[in-house]
């Protein structure tokens, strides 16, 4: 009846090998026997620690293994030999998908019943409820590991109720229904929950343990006996003849007062490393002066570990109690931190030191609660052709099937939208039983010739209309011209998307679905979507499936919307795990799975707050002080925890902390543990400590540098002048002025800006189907002045806007909005009624100049007006803002001017060659500027049809000297302040890294 303990700073599986060997956990058991070491048992808290634990026996040369055991886990088989013989057997166990559904039918009735919309601002989601569900669950576990009742969470309501507000009040109600309904339906069942078969085997085992193993050495070494049946279980051991307890990590330089006060609410100790040994040793009946130290000796890591993480009261101490620089230094060997910008570096940082102790030829274990870290390290690591998973596997929602799943889900919801679907047929599992090849061409042509720069109506009969248009010739917006061939392939491709789409589109189509038949309409469009594919992930997304189909009829109904929320609430705790051979010498583990491992290198990483530890979050159902009241656990316990795994790590040799200043998007801070650290050893170390990592961080830095960058120069190409345009449009004009590297990559290079794919309709959109409804009214020679203009205007409108029937609702906004806009239209036009003789829109216009070679503007101008003294205006509606006076002035926008040239020049169509009197821009919108006319402002000493002279002479100029010579085309000669968007070709001649606007205002 013996305790004993192993510090952090020894290896506990070697240690507790070495004192079975050497007999000092055996009680006197004698060693005389060769198969002594068979008469043996011990438990252990994991899988991981007991192979552990058989390599090292083996290690030293002992092939006859004791009888190595975890606790409550892994001897379900033997539970019928157990006495007492006639105990009942076990029920099965309920699986956590069918409580998660079965509780998110009473959340939902609650969520839906006068006191439940009392108690949510905003009703919840499909999503919301299930996760609700699944912290109901989460909950029912807590009170089966402490061994409480729904009768003791209904009897904290007398007794704080009057402090409660109304929405707890509510909550407790709902509670005690709740807790009292799920032991009630697993009764009728014949099931029982997971927690309470652990701690009926726990509890079984313990009463059996007498009559098993009579006065044979048992050995409970490793736990913390957090859950209160394995501290039964470590009690029956410890009252064993020769039965031995051996504690991780107990702090024997604790006094009895300091142990006392770990047990003392009042100092909150729940999140002390310690809180649990102490609780389990006051349930032990034993205090620490008769635990016995089995690690061969002090260290300053140690205690330096444990002075920092003291309890709140005692860090008054720190100052009397602060290591000697001597100890200091020796607790700082093989220390290092790593302090990241942010979790890429982190990771990369944190695969290299990995990669170099491997190189060394020494075992590598990287620990941290982030999941999303695991994977990034993990694929940091396979840089360096190091294959290591995490322990803990990958999400089966975030797995390749898992994605692939979410994509098709995606495609089903949006009816097929542009990006979803190419997102889709890119994936490489997309297969629909034909090869990658096939559908990765196939994919391009849908891609260029349906989706770009055109929007399809909804579902595959969209998709099919845009297609026959293509290759009928109808639209002249494709990018790629389609052949029948072509068609004929892709119009296979959309039978069998259609196909695998039905089952999920059928339950779009109803009001209300389950949760089993959501899931077997993925599954079935999964199959038909990966039909030849081969992914991670599809074995155990099957399993999925097959639970799901078990538990029909279960769970709430509700609406098919937000199902992405669904689908990850009805993934949760369906992991994915390789089965592929790994080398053994590295591994990534989350903190349960480290315990009692140590490695020759041992990474603490994502020492970030409310990572490690998290945050103590009681959950929605009960708060900090009802758990209290309720005799439970409050929420600090876990970060106690995973404090105790902190002090147990650190107590490695040679440790790396990590931590990333910058956690997601946001800013983060050290965690709690790491900075009492720091506090304790002081500034100095803390730099040296840090010091030590930057090595880390500086090779993670510059791994993917290319040197010192050179920014490009400012592209200035010479094309031979025979390759450069003949022809430019007037809006051209303007850009050969300001950039004349554009006209050569669209001219000489032929190259064209692909249209976003699947591009939301915007402002400049509606300004631009405005415009049309103008100019179609007008081209129709519809009278301004008739009673039934505003009743034109908008059946025009209707069809105008029927190109966005696949976005309807926002069709029908800009339809209303319209209404103002027809009127601000007809009272402009009306007020200049009596000046105008004739009305023109979209006038198409063809300048041949003469000069060295013939060079030939074209263009086509929004109005030109017949006015009644012979002359012409000129009206260019604007979607966005019309230009400064100052560019006016400056000669830099030319395009109204060379209409006027072109229109006296007789070169616009069915326009009589006359000067124009007026050229006006017109902003179209809702806006106080909307059709308020902006005249044309010429330059000082001109008027409009001289600045229009001047303009063709500098026109002409251009031309000659950057089209007619083989003259460098410079990009940005003349660059637009006010522009606030990259142009067209931006990208190609790298402009962000040879230049800077000013962003100042333009000239009013």
């Amino acid at each position: 009846m013996t305790l004993y303990t192993i510090a952090p700073h020894a290896k506990f599986i070697a240690v507790l090998a070495d004192k079975i060997i050497d007999g000092t956990l055996l009680g006197g058991w004698s060693q005389d026997n060769p198969f002594w070491l068979s008469d043996v048992t011990v438990v252990l808290p994991t899988r991981r620690a007991k192979l552990a634990l058989a390599d090292e026996f083996a290690r030293k040369g002992h092939s006859l293994l004791p009888d190595i055991r975890t606790f409550g886990g892994e001897t379900e088989d033997e539970e019928p030999f157990l006495p007492p013989f006639d105990a009942e057997t076990p029920l099965p166990a309920a699986s956590a998908l069918e409580r998660r559904l079965a509780l998110a039918q009473l959340v939902d009735k609650w969520a839906n019943s006068d006191a439940g919309r009392q108690a949510f601002s905003t009703p919840p989601t499909a999503g919301e409820i299930l996760a609700m569900a699944e912290s109901l669950g989460q909950l029912i576990d807590d009170l089966h590991t402490e061994e409480r009742s729904a009768d003791e969470i209904a009897a904290i309501v007398p007794e704080i109720e009057t402090n409660l507000s109304a929405y707890w009040q509510q909550t407790l109600t709902f509670l005690d229904i709740a807790l009292r309904y799920w032991p009630l339906r697993l009764g009728a069942k014949g099931h029982a929950d997971v927690a309470a078969l652990r701690g009926q085997r726990l509890d079984r085992q313990a009463l059996a343990a007498p009559l098993i193993y009579g006065d044979r050495p048992v050995i409970a070494a490793g736990s913390t006996g957090s859950i209160a049946a394995t501290a039964r279980l470590l009690k029956a051991v410890h009252l064993l003849p020769r039965g031995a307890v051996v504690l991780p990590g107990l702090d024997t330089s604790l006094t009895p007062a300091g142990h006392a006060a770990l047990l003392d609410d009042k100092n909150n100790p729940h999140g002390h490393p310690q809180y649990g040994l102490a609780k389990l040793l006051r349930g032990l009946d034993a205090t620490i002066a008769s635990v016995i130290e089995l690690a061969p000796a002090t260290s300053p890591r140690t205690t330096l570990v444990n002075r920092a993480l003291a309890l709140t009261k005692d860090t008054a101490l720190w100052a009397q109690q602060r290591l000697s620089p001597a100890q200091l230094d020796a607790a700082s060997e093989g220390l290092t931190v790593i302090r990241a910008r942010t979790e890429d570096e982190e990771a990369r940082a944190i695969a290299l030191a990995a990669r170099q102790a491997l190189e060394d030829q020494k075992t590598v274990g990287i620990v941290t609660p982030d999941r999303n870290l695991a994977r990034r390290i993990a694929a940091e690591l396979r840089r360096f052709d190091v294959a290591v998973d995490d322990a803990a596997g990958a999400p089966l929602f975030q797995s390749a099937a898992g994605r692939l799943l979410r994509q098709i889900l995606a495609v089903a919801s949006t009816d097929c939208s542009a990006v979803d679907l190419v997102s889709l047929l890119r994936n490489r599992a997309a297969l629909f039983g034909l090869d990658r090849a096939t559908i990765g061409k196939l994919t391009d042509d849908i891609e260029l010739g349906l989706l770009r720069g055109q929007r399809a109506n909804p579902g595959i009969a969209g998709l099919r209309q845009l297609l026959r248009a293509n290759i009928d010739k109808v639209t002249t917006h494709p990018s790629k011209r389609l052949n029948e061939d072509q068609g004929i392939a892709i119009e296979a491709l959309f039978v069998r998307i259609e196909a695998a789409l039905v089952p999920l589109r059928s339950l779009f189509a109803q009001k209300l679905i389950s949760a089993s038949g959501f899931a077997s309409a993925l599954c079935s469009a999964f199959e038909a979507v990966a039909d030849g594919a081969t992914l991670p992930g599809r074995l155990e997304l099957a399993e999925w499936g097959r639970q799901m189909a078990q538990q029909v009829g279960e769970g709430h109904e509700f609406a098919p919307r937000q199902l992405e929320g669904v689908l990850n609430a009805l993934m949760l705790g369906f992991q994915v795990r390789t089965h592929d051979e790994r080398r053994g010498d590295i591994s990534i583990w989350g903190q349960l799975e480290a315990r009692l491992q140590n490695p020759d290198l041992l990474i603490l990483a994502a020492l970030n707050e409310d990572k490690w530890p998290e945050a103590a979050d009681p959950g929605p159902w009960l708060s900090r002080g009802m758990r209290l009241a309720a005799g439970m656990q409050p929420p600090e316990r876990k970060q106690g925890l995973a404090a105790h795994d902190f002090a147990q790590g650190l107590g490695n040799s040679n440790v790396i902390i990590a931590l990333s200043d910058r956690v997601g998007a946001s800013p983060s801070i050290a965690s709690r543990l790491l900075q009492r650290l720091e506090a304790f050893a002081g500034e100095d170390y803390v730099k040296l400590w840090q010091a030590k990592g930057a090595r880390w961080l500086e090779e993670a830095r510059r791994i993917d540098a290319v040197g010192l960058p050179t920014p490009a120069a400012r592209p200035a190409p010479s094309p031979a002048a025979h390759r450069r345009p003949r022809r430019l449009s007037v809006t051209e004009i303007e850009t050969l002025m300001r950039s004349p590297y554009d006209i050569h990559a669209k001219h000489v290079l032929k190259l064209r800006p692909l249209d976003p794919l699947g591009e939301t309709p915007d402002a400049r959109e509606r300004g631009t189907i405005i415009h049309d409804i103008f100019a179609q009214f007008v081209i129709d020679r519809h009278d301004v002045m008739a009673a039934d203009a505003p009743d034109i205007l908008r059946t025009i409108a209707v069809e105008k806007f029927s190109g966005l029937d696949a976005i309807g609702e926002r069709r029908d906004i800009w339809l209303r909005r319209f209404e103002t806009t027809a009127a601000q239209f007809l009272d402009f036009e009306r007020a200049r009624n009596s000046n105008v003789r004739k009305r023109h829109a979209e006038i198409d216009g063809k300048w041949d100049l003469a000069m060295d070679e013939t060079f030939t503007i074209t263009g086509r101008a929004d109005r030109v007006d017949e006015m009644v003294d012979g002359t012409l205006e000129i009206i260019d509606f604007k979607t966005g803002s019309p230009p400064s006076p100052g560019a006016m002035k400056a000669f830099e926008v030319p395009q109204l001017l060379l209409e006027a040239q072109m229109a006296k020049a007789g070169a616009l169509e069915a326009i009589v060659p006359a000067d124009s009197s007026a050229l006006t821009y017109i902003k179209i919108g809702l806006g106080p500027d909307a059709f308020t006319r902006k005249d044309f402002t010429p330059a000082d000493g001109f008027d409009l049809m001289d600045a229009a002279d001047e303009i063709a002479r500098r026109m002409q100029s251009h031309i000659a000297y950057f089209l007619f010579q083989d003259v460098p085309m410079t990009a940005r000669l003349l660059p637009l302040k006010s522009q606030r968007f990259a142009g067209a070709y931006d990208h190609l001649a790298r402009v962000a890294e040879w230049t800077a606007v000013d962003g100042g205002e333009d000239e009013a």
